[in-house]
């Protein structure tokens, strides 16, 4: 495969698990990149990871073509890159902005005879120069932070080809309460989220998380044992200019903050694949109510689903916040709406898929089942248990619900068994068995 240079705006740094770090007094920008650069080359890596967890996201991301096409975004020297060619027989496009790094990737495709299957791209991450719908499988390990999480979404959503997926990983806070010290340090650097609002933002930005994994402390030791070792060493070799001098003191800094505050934060995997026409998806805002009830009205041939959104949202023991979910059409109006309320199995909390609905203009588009994957996660993330809803099961059963008999939950009223459906969302919990007991909006 040939090697392409671009000459387009450079916005982002290559892949470095450190963040980003602005000039230090009389220290030129270019010239502190640049030792951040040379403190990094010729590293087994550029940011936390392992080919372990390069094979268990890869694996995570499932079935893909024979010969998949997969772009490697802030590819750095490559690791990933080759792996993915030499293990998943693919056509890697990888992207970088520092040609030094790119040169060291082509070397080691050469030296592997891999180099009829890496082409090396010079160009921003964050406006690939490749068509729309060019990739089986985008890759973007420790390098998404330098373009943002969301843009990283928004960007790369065009390039994947239908039923392609993302998988990128993510520093974010493993805690609601971070020490001082932790966010001190990223505040000026990045602003970290938890998983749940990763998941938020997945979701919103029109995808559906297939899977994600927290990537082990050992990941961590693979990228600080080597960078350490080489920072140690270019103080060993002589006086650094003024540029090493603060590259080199930022990264002790770096390696510091993890030694002591690492239980804080740390980076995550997430396998990602787009849901529907890829329009936001979101929560519900305050001002939208009648454009839901809208929906119902509009979708259904009484007005009894959309009085029955209403009633629900009367309803203090039956309405959770954060649990009702809109899709926009293309003109930003609400195109599809999903609502989950508490309900119980035999007292035990869980919620009700109901109702949910499209406008006539977006039926059979997608929108339907990107609010109804959106809301699932958001349950999912905020530790909900169980989902059960009425419905038709050739559609259902595509987000994973079965039938609820084969927990021994029943509805309290007569139904064909196949159309009472369950999905569990939290596999390490109990499932409750017995009669579901809906609030009292349904009138049942």
């Amino acid at each position: 495969m040939p090697d392409v240079t671009l000459d387009v705006p450079t916005t982002t740094d290559s892949a470095s698990g450190a963040p980003a770090t602005g000039p230090s007094a009389g220290v030129p920008e270019a010239a502190l990149h640049e030792a951040f650069f040379a403190l990094h080359h010729g590293l087994p890596r550029q940011g936390p990871g392992s080919d372990a967890t390069t094979r268990r996201l890869l694996a995570l991301a499932g079935g893909r073509p024979e010969r998949p096409r997969v772009l490697d975004l802030g590819c750095g020297p490559g690791r990933a890159a080759l792996l993915l060619a030499t293990e998943a027989g693919a056509e890697v496009t990888a992207v970088d902005l520092h040609e030094p790094f790119l040169a060291e990737l082509r070397a080691a495709a050469d030296e592997r005879g891999l180099a009829g299957r890496i082409r090396t791209v010079k160009a921003d991450m964050a406006a690939v120069p490749c068509p729309d719908g060019s990739f089986d499988l985008i890759w973007a390990e420790s390098s998404a932070y330098s373009i943002g999480f969301d843009t990283a979404l928004r960007e790369w959503r065009r390039l994947l080809a239908p039923g392609g997926t993302l998988v990128l990983t993510e520093c974010e806070w493993r805690t609601d309460r971070p020490s001082a010290a932790a966010r001190a340090f990223w505040a000026p650097h990045y602003a970290l989220r938890t998983e749940p609002a990763n998941r938020a933002a997945a979701a919103a930005a029109g995808y559906r998380v297939v899977a994600v994994l927290p990537q082990p402390e050992s990941d961590w030791d693979e990228y600080y044992g080597p960078l350490g070792r080489r920072a140690d060493g270019a103080e060993a070799a002589g006086p650094p200019s003024a540029a090493l001098t603060a590259a080199l003191a930022a990264t002790r800094e770096e390696i510091a903050v993890r030694r002591d505050h690492g239980a804080d934060y740390g980076y995550t995997g997430y396998v990602l694949r787009p849901w529907g026409t890829g329009r936001p998806v979101r929560p519900e805002r305050p001002q939208e109510r009648a454009a839901v009830h809208a929906v119902h009205a509009a979708a259904f041939p009484t007005p009894e689903e959309a009085d029955l959104v209403d009633a629900l949202r009367a309803d203090p023991a039956a309405w959770l916040p954060g649990m009702s979910y809109v899709a926009e059409a293309a003109d930003g109006s609400v195109a599809a709406h999903a609502l989950l309320t508490r309900c119980h199995v035999d007292g035990v909390p869980a919620l009700a898929l109901a109702p949910v609905a499209s406008v006539p203009g977006s039926q059979r588009q997608g929108a339907g089942s990107a609010v109804v994957a959106a809301l699932l996660d958001a349950a999912r993330a905020a530790g909900e248990g169980l989902v059960l809803v009425l419905g038709d099961p050739a559609y259902y059963q595509r987000f994973g619900f079965v039938r609820a008999s084969r927990y021994g939950i029943r509805a309290p009223f007569e139904v064909p068994d196949e159309y009472m459906m369950a999905l569990v969302l939290d596999g390490s919990a109990a499932v409750p068995a017995g009669t579901i007991s809906y609030p009292a909006p349904f009138g049942i």
